[in-house]
């Protein structure tokens, strides 16, 4: 099973801009698709974005289309959510996750199997 620790966290204002990383353990990154999730106060978690094991195919949930970027570099096992044009509502903590299913589909939570701790992202108005 890989492990997952999350970077890049923070608090911004509105329109500003942040970017997650997260580093993966283990010799078969390229084996698993990738993803962040995200869960704010009072609120269940929710998908955010995946990509696929080689990058070839990306997801993102309506709410951050054009606004963040999901990416992944398999020679350095790490997977990046570059957020811009942030938001009140982005507010939440985020989740790397990975999943072996091959994300021929939009992804659901329940696709994803190992979470990392997460990292708290605050955006102020």
């Amino acid at each position: 099973q890989v492990q997952l620790v999350e970077s890049g966290g923070g608090s911004v204002q509105a329109g500003g801009s942040l970017r997650l990383s997260c580093a993966a353990s283990g010799r078969t990154f390229s084996s698993y698709a990738m993803g962040w999730l995200r869960q704010a106060p009072g609120k269940e978690r929710e998908f955010v974005a995946a990509i696929s094991r080689r990058g070839t195919r990306k997801y993102y949930t309506d709410s951050v289309k054009r606004r963040f970027t999901i990416s992944r570099d398999n020679a350095k096992n790490t997977v990046s959510l570059q957020m811009n044009s942030l938001k009140p509502d982005d507010t939440a903590v985020y989740y790397c996750a990975a999943t072996s299913e091959l994300l021929l589909q939009f992804p659901s939570l329940s696709d994803f199997g190992s979470w990392g701790q997460g990292t708290q992202v605050t955006v102020s108005s």
